[in-house]
């Protein structure tokens, strides 16, 4: 984790995976990581997930302008698309400006 600065964007997805295309999921997931760290405006990423599928991901822009770019990145609404035919059973995503920010580390 990381401290991201006041007033950047914070875009929240949480989704239920199906379970299927495990490795095919794996490897696009990785890709769009990868992508989207090249966007400009990417400050970074948090991410977690259950044993039973459900997963979180926070990513960081540096304004509302740069997270709409990478929403409307071809190669990733290519992904989305594929996301929401095959590897999501659900999935809903917000988008919130960072007012606060408090990091610890032991």
């Amino acid at each position: 984790m990381k401290l991201h600065p006041k007033d950047s964007i914070a875009v929240i997805f949480c989704a239920q995976r199906t379970g299927t295309g495990d490795e095919a999921y794996q490897s696009a997931a990785a890709a769009m990581g990868e992508l989207a760290a090249q966007q400009p405006g990417y400050l970074g990423e948090d991410h977690a997930r259950s044993a039973d599928g459900l997963g979180i991901t926070v990513s960081y822009w540096r304004d509302d302008g740069s997270a709409k770019a990478w929403r409307d990145h071809p190669d990733h609404i290519v992904i989305r698309e594929r996301g929401r035919g095959e590897w999501y059973s659900e999935y809903s995503l917000h988008v919130a400006r960072i007012e606060r920010a408090y990091d610890w580390q032991k």
